[in-house]
């Protein structure tokens, strides 16, 4: 696939999540045995149908209506791209795939993440998703 191409796969995904909180869109942008995992908490899946499961019951709907991300890089290569993202959202809910087993603590995150996206033939075929743990566990009152 070109730049753009990947860009574009890697837009429709995003709007997948984001923008129409829609899991099969979402899921169509991917290989069968897609892996996502959110590296300092390790959380996500493998294969469509972990990720069904994961993105409907804990990803999408978990998400606070607050949230701003800003893109502040983009790096691509072949079958690649990294984008360096800057994430601000009040925790006004359970997020378990971020803060495994803490209830909203209705704090502000204020975060800068790393997301490496390699794709295989047109599809997306892993995400690596990485923030500092420490800093969001500070911010919300868990860490001093």
């Amino acid at each position: 696939m070109t730049p753009a191409q990947l860009q574009q796969l890697w837009a429709d995904h995003l709007a997948g999540e984001f923008t129409t909180k829609d899991v099969e869109a979402t899921l169509a942008t991917m290989v069968e045995d897609a892996t996502v995992n959110h590296m300092p908490v390790n959380t996500g899946g493998r294969g469509k149908a972990e990720l069904r499961v994961f993105y409907r019951d804990v990803f999408i709907p978990s998400w606070p209506d607050d949230l701003v991300m800003s893109p502040t890089n983009r790096i691509i290569g072949d079958s690649q791209l990294v984008d360096e993202l800057h994430l601000r959202f009040t925790h006004s809910k359970q997020m378990d795939w971020f803060l495994p087993g803490v209830p909203p603590t209705n704090k502000v995150v204020d975060i800068d993440l790393v997301v490496v996206v390699q794709f295989r033939g047109d599809k997306l075929a892993c995400e690596r998703i990485y923030w500092d743990q420490a800093t969001v566990l500070r911010q919300v009152g868990l860490l001093t």
